[in-house]
């Protein structure tokens, strides 16, 4: 099969999540496009405006530069499917996603990865460590989950949901990366923001002793943040990162 042919839903679904499945359509392409999909493995989730338990995730077995907002699969907190789709949703995403859906009231988008370099900080006994300018902004909101094994068991979700609290950055010990965001927007942003930490620290540990940021730095983040975005968060840089969606060829996601 050299390429899917999935029906459009656009008519059978609401204006709104329309839109959402867009954007969270554009968001899987923008991951692939970046190089931190893990074949089929990982998950971006978004939930739906106007449903407080019902999500849109990835159709299991699709690569995430082949999916398009119509096959986004559509479930409730019990992993029921809402409209007919000929994929399954993964149980360990599920597991994770609801876990995080089902605890933060405003986290629309949950992402998670598994990148070289997110893996290899996440077994680090010293975590993020307050090297360059990309981590203060991570540790300002960060979180750790102990490693249980694949997250398939619905009685690890307590614990993660724990773990989690109010934070933006989770890092998934031995496993990878979460974000969340009140946006899919924001959660693209804060996960480029947690790689490009990860990747910077490992290649920095490469190279011989380290110096560490001031910690009086690290109390001013979240005001620089709002300063770089112009207080509108990422939905000041999204809109560019779907014009490169579009000059990279991957503007195919809107069907």
């Amino acid at each position: 099969m050299p390429a899917l042919s999935i029906p459009s839903v656009k008519s059978q679904v609401s204006p709104e999540e329309w839109a959402l499945r867009c954007d969270l359509a554009a968001c899987y392409r923008l991951v692939a496009l970046y190089g931190w999909s893990d074949l089929v493995f990982t998950h971006i989730s978004a939930k739906l405006p106007g449903a407080d338990h019902h999500f849109l995730i990835n159709p299991y077995g699709l690569m995430f530069d082949e999916i398009t907002a119509s096959s986004l699969v559509k479930v409730d907190m019990q992993c029921n499917k809402l409209m007919d789709s000929s994929f399954p949703v993964n149980p360990a995403g599920f597991v994770i996603h609801s876990a995080v859906h089902e605890a933060r009231e405003d986290a629309q988008c949950v992402l998670h990865t598994h990148t070289r370099a997110g893996v290899a900080v996440s077994a680090q006994a010293g975590g993020v460590l307050p090297i360059s300018q990309q981590s203060t902004f991570v540790l300002g909101s960060l979180a750790y989950h102990t490693y249980e094994g694949v997250a398939f068991r619905p009685d690890e979700k307590p614990r993660l949901q724990a773990d989690l609290g109010e934070a933006k950055f989770l890092m998934l010990r031995n496993h990878g990366l979460l974000t969340v965001g009140k946006s899919i927007a924001d959660a693209f942003l804060n996960m480029y923001v947690f790689e490009s930490t990860c990747q910077i620290q490992v290649s920095a540990q490469a190279g011989g002793a380290l110096t560490e940021v001031d910690p009086r730095i690290l109390a001013g983040t979240a005001q620089a943040m709002k300063v770089q975005t112009d207080g509108i968060g990422a939905a000041f840089v999204w809109p560019a990162m779907l014009r490169k969606l579009e000059r990279s060829g991957q503007g195919n996601y809107v069907s």
